[in-house]
């Protein structure tokens, strides 16, 4: 049962590269090991971190972003994620209060925390301050009144000494220290061009990380006292209720007799980055949802009517990706016979002839590189034409985050028209292709889902 007013926490700092995710992580980890069920949150649109917020929960990472869903959604989809939980830790983004450049708090931390009703806890990397600490935690505390700075904890902590002086410091702060993690206990979580390596691709090395993280978490922190701060959290503003897929979907009644549709969504190591609620709208609106991984698969599941591909990092695995020719061509084929197909940044890119000179499906007549440019950021976006998930003028906000670009042949009509940093088209529209670098939520326009799934049903 979800009410609300489930315990809940905030994980924020001052800045990124504080320690967030390792403290968020420990954190679900130890309350989980104390036999709490564990609802993880991310704030923003990241879907590395939610994987590692998985492998220590064991239930899916979700993300609440103010910006993609808007703030109207943000505590209903986090009632759907806390159903049947005992309590809740979000993770946050950035600094606490960063939010969408020139949007005001818009989508921070602090923006989330405050739609939440949730207690903030304050990761602070101390490894080069002492009496400082207390201006820095006085500042962030004091800033906005309506963030409730309920705590702090001290990571990359030098010495005992290091952490007497830091606790003398934060005594005239009026926020209390709740844990203090050593610089010596660091977890290495390794990274590359676009973040954190998923967990799909670590493994057992995965598993081991998040388990030190729980212990180091365990250990250096007062897990008594944050259970308790998240208890203190109030009930959410009056008339918050869950969201559902199917009331978001509003699936029409099926005829009888009438087939699911097979949808089938690529996942593995290549493509890890989909949104839970995305699954949930298609089975919602009527979809048998199958999934499959591209890397090993040589063929789509039985009787697929349709096809999504989300993001993930087919560059890595570019090479075995290319191996895998039956694939390819069963995908290409597909495409050709005018069924359903959604592709997001890394499905744009094995949708193309070639990604860094090998051969990928070649469904879209455009070629794909590796550059050092990163592409980063939200986008307003509406629908140029008509295509398989949006009619002409549709709007929806989303999320651009990639070292690529892709080079268009001819042929295919653009998908998006996107305003921000500068007025351009982007993606494809090509038969039943729909094919682009924007992430999108579709929670926040769910007749996405219920359109793509009556195109799976007729094509």
């Amino acid at each position: 049962m979800v009410t609300s007013s489930v315990p809940r926490l905030v994980i924020a700092a001052p800045s990124s590269g504080s320690g967030k995710t390792t403290v968020a992580t420990g954190l679900m980890a130890a309350f989980a090991a104390r036999g709490l069920a564990v609802s993880p949150h991310k704030v923003g649109p990241d879907y590395i971190d939610p994987g590692y917020h998985a492998l220590a929960t064991g239930r899916v990472g979700r993300n609440l972003d103010a910006y993609l869903c808007g703030p109207e959604l943000v505590a209903p989809l986090f009632l759907h994620g806390a159903r049947g939980c005992d309590i809740a830790v979000v993770e946050g983004v950035m600094g606490l209060y960063d939010g969408v450049a020139g949007e005001g708090e818009l989508a921070s931390t602090a923006h989330v925390a405050k739609l939440l009703r949730a207690p903030v806890v304050l990761v602070v990397d101390a490894s080069s301050q002492s009496r400082s600490v207390a201006a820095l935690v006085h500042g962030f505390a004091s800033w906005d009144p309506q963030v409730r700075v309920g705590g702090v904890i001290l990571n990359k902590v030098a010495s005992d000494r290091h952490e007497e002086l830091l606790r003398e410091a934060l005594d005239s702060a009026g926020v209390p220290v709740l844990g203090a993690l050593r610089r010596a206990g660091q977890v290495s979580t390794p990274s590359r061009h676009l973040g954190l390596v998923p967990v799909a691709e670590r493994g057992a090395a995965a598993v081991e990380a998040v388990a030190a993280m729980a212990v180091q978490v365990g250990q250096g922190c007062d897990l008594d006292a944050l259970e308790a701060l998240a208890r203190s959290a109030g009930a959410l503003p009056g008339g918050s209720a869950p969201w559902t897929p199917a009331s978001a979907a509003h699936r029409p009644r099926p005829s009888a007799g009438r087939r699911a549709p097979v949808v089938a969504v690529a996942g593995g190591s290549a493509f890890t980055f989909s949104y839970a609620e995305h699954t949930e709208l298609l089975t919602a609106a009527g979809a048998e949802v199958v999934t499959f991984d591209p890397l090993r698969d040589e063929q789509l599941p039985d009787g697929a009517a349709g096809l999504v591909i989300g993001g993930g990092f087919p560059e890595v695995h570019a090479a075995e990706l290319s191996a895998n020719e039956p694939l390819r061509k069963a995908i290409a084929e597909l495409a050709l016979s005018g069924a359903p197909v959604a592709a997001e940044c890394a499905g744009l890119l094995y949708l193309c002839r070639e990604l860094d000179g090998q051969p990928m499906c070649g469904v879209l007549d455009a070629t794909a590189r590796m550059t050092e440019r990163l592409t980063l950021g939200y986008r307003d976006a509406v629908a140029v034409g008509d295509s398989v998930l949006a009619a002409a003028g549709t709007r929806m906000r989303g999320h651009e985050f990639h070292r690529t670009v892709v080079e268009p042949g001819a042929g295919a009509a653009p998908a998006w028209g996107v305003r921000a940093p500068v007025r351009r088209v982007e993606g494809f529209v090509q038969h039943g292709v729909h094919a682009s670098y924007l992430h999108t939520h579709w929670a926040s326009e769910p007749g996405v889902a219920r359109r793509f799934v009556e195109r799976c049903r007729t094509s």
